[in-house]
Formats: C-alpha cells, structure tokens, sequence
C-alpha cells in the first residue's frame, strides 16, 4: 500500500520533491480562487443554496490543486481529486433538477450512474485515443456536458449554448493538460499551468449557465426562449 506522503511526478514542471518546483503550476490555481470571488460577488444576493456550493467548492478545487502541486504527494492528490468530484457530482445533481426537471430520487439515481459511467467511458476514450492518457477521465465528463446541450438545444436553447460553450472551452483545456509531457523536452514548464487557468474560467462560467437557467424559469422562460418557441408555432400555422 501507497504512503500517503509518497512523492508523486506526473508533470512535466516538477522535476524533483519540494515545494516549490512546480511554482507555475501552484500559482495558476490562484484563478480558481479569483473565479469563485467573482462568481460570488456577481451573486451573492441570489441566496441560490446551490450556486453557493458550487462556488464554495470552486475555490476549493483552487486550495486543493495547490496543496496537491506544493506537496507533490498521494495525500494531497487525494484532496485535489475530492474536491473535483465533489463539484462534477453537485453540478450533476442541480442540472438533473433544474435541466431536466426531475424529482430528487431520480436526480440522485442519475447523478450516482456517473460514478461508473466515469471510468467505463474514460476506458472507451483511452482505447479510441491512447495520446489522450490520464485526461480520458475529464473526456468522459465532457462527453456528459455535451450530451446536455444537445439534449437541452430544443427545450432551452439558451441554456444549451451555455452548455455547449462549456464543453468547449473544457475540450482546449483537455489538449493543454495532455500536451504537459509532449511539449516538455522544448518547453519545461509544460502546460499544464493553462490546463488551471481555463478550468477556472470553464467552472465560473458553469455556475453561471446554471444560475442564470434557475434565474430565468423562477421567471418565466427567457426572452430568447420563448422567441424560440413563438418560432416553432409560427412554423406549424397552416398557411392559405
């Protein structure tokens, strides 16, 4: 069995133990923190329980990923893995709820079939994309992010846009963190540092697609919603 104070080397920045010789990649999880600031600042006032928690465990993500980055070893991977999670399985939950409307079984069901469908659909990815390496998980994740806007695009097209922006800035992040060792032996600090700044911006900007989705149908569908749907009735109007 693993210690946890094990050192662990998996980035092309660190070169040996110490805290301090990943510094570019410690300092980038500052975004997380600036994100999660901005997020909460923008809607502090929304009193939105969720919103709250995902920003909460946004800026942990930020805390947890430089512990993992300055201490280089299996305790503190763990935590920089909890907190990322925690976020994928919260966010699960309140777009099963407020996406699709489901009640809080089938919400909590649908959000616990993520748990295998991870490393099921992390394997699949891997087999298609061996270069893809350790980052097949956050593949896996995007696929699901994917699959959300397209299945929303009809319903809520707003929503699915936002969803879909997501997914794609999500995408360049994914080629940053596996570009890491590629670019390595030309660029020693890697890439892996932009891999953080990115997430940061792609995690805000999921807060806000879900915030702005609770916002909007506490108030009716939005105006660009409902311009879809007058659309789609206009459409169906027999004409003389």
């Amino acid at each position: 069995m693993n210690s946890w104070t094990e050192y662990v080397d998996i980035y092309c920045e660190r070169t040996m133990p110490g805290m301090w010789n990943e510094p570019l990649n410690a300092v980038s999880n500052l975004a997380f923190v600036i994100s999660a600031i901005v997020v909460f600042n923008l809607y502090r006032s929304d009193r939105i329980p969720v919103v709250n928690l995902l920003i909460a465990n946004l800026a942990a993500i930020g805390i947890g990923s430089g512990l993992f980055h300055t201490f280089a070893n299996e305790w503190s991977s763990t935590v920089d893995v909890f907190f990322i999670a925690t976020y994928i399985l919260i966010y699960l939950y309140a777009a099963n709820r407020h996406f699709l409307k489901l009640n809080v079984p089938w919400s909590a069901g649908l959000t616990v079939l993520a748990i295998p469908y991870t490393p099921i659909a992390a394997t699949g990815i891997g087999m298609a994309l061996p270069w893809i390496g350790g980052s097949s998980v956050y593949g896996a994740i995007n696929l699901l992010i994917y699959g959300y806007g397209v299945f929303l695009w009809k319903r809520h097209p707003a929503l699915a846009r936002r969803l879909l922006v997501g997914a794609i800035v999500l995408s360049v992040s994914i080629a940053f963190r596996t570009a890491d060792h590629m670019v390595c032996p030309a660029f020693p600090l890697g890439t892996h540092w932009a891999w953080h700044l990115l997430n940061a911006l792609m995690l805000g900007w999921m807060i806000f697609a879900l915030r702005s989705h609770i916002v909007e149908a506490s108030r009716g569908y939005s105006p660009e919603t409902r311009r879809h749907f007058e659309h789609q009735d206009t459409d169906h109007v027999d004409k003389p």
